[in-house]
């Protein structure tokens, strides 16, 4: 089991995200006190889920697809210097936060794109996202533009929802693994939250 990451590594990231969601709004007010453990932590538990199923490389081209104010590209480029972000969202405003907290962490190996995922030429090795919406929703964005798989964050009762992408778009089920975020992270916010990895 690696170790944690300290929260004092990731100190100068949740300030500039605190100064920045003053003036626009990309989490929610009540959750920005807790952005290291529910943002951060939770970006990094697909680095976590990378490194012990043996994923990691140098060189990668990871799309963020939905990624808001930089969740999870940003943590997780700065734990993966070789491999090289797109961040991409459809909301201007957000994708202006991101692109200045890697300013201001003086990320080099992330670049943004204001779009809809249907407009990205691809293929990347990885898509990543956090949630954007339902797996059947999702699947068919990234269709075609990835080389490797896709890794998912997202909580609560998925099982059925797994199910029913694979139904809707002939997915073979052996190639859908879940993991558990809280065989790494013991807090209960992540009791029910999952790393779902569906390769190609």
């Amino acid at each position: 089991m690696s170790r944690i990451p300290s929260r004092k590594n990731y100190a100068k990231m949740c300030r500039l995200y605190a100064e920045w969601n003053e003036k626009i709004n990309v989490i929610s007010r009540k959750d920005i006190d807790s952005l290291y453990e529910h943002h951060i932590l939770h970006s990094l538990a697909i680095h976590e889920y990378m490194e012990r199923r043996g994923l990691l490389e140098d060189g990668l081209e990871i799309l963020d697809l939905g990624t808001g104010g930089g969740f999870p590209g940003i943590p997780l480029a700065t734990v993966m210097p070789s491999a090289h972000f797109t961040l991409c969202d459809s909301i201007a405003k957000k994708i202006r936060v991101a692109q200045a907290v890697a300013h201001d962490l003086q990320l080099k190996n992330v670049d943004f794109v204001n779009a809809r995922a249907e407009t990205l030429p691809g293929p990347y090795d990885w898509v990543v996202s956090r949630a954007v919406t339902s797996l059947d929703a999702f699947y068919p964005w990234v269709k075609g533009k990835f080389r490797k798989g896709i890794l998912y964050l997202k909580g609560g009762d998925i099982a059925e929802e797994i199910a029913g992408m694979c139904l809707k778009f002939k997915v073979d089920p052996s190639k859908v693994s879940v993991w558990r975020i809280s065989e790494w992270l013991e807090d209960d916010y992540f009791a029910e939250k999952f790393v779902i990895e569906i390769r190609k």
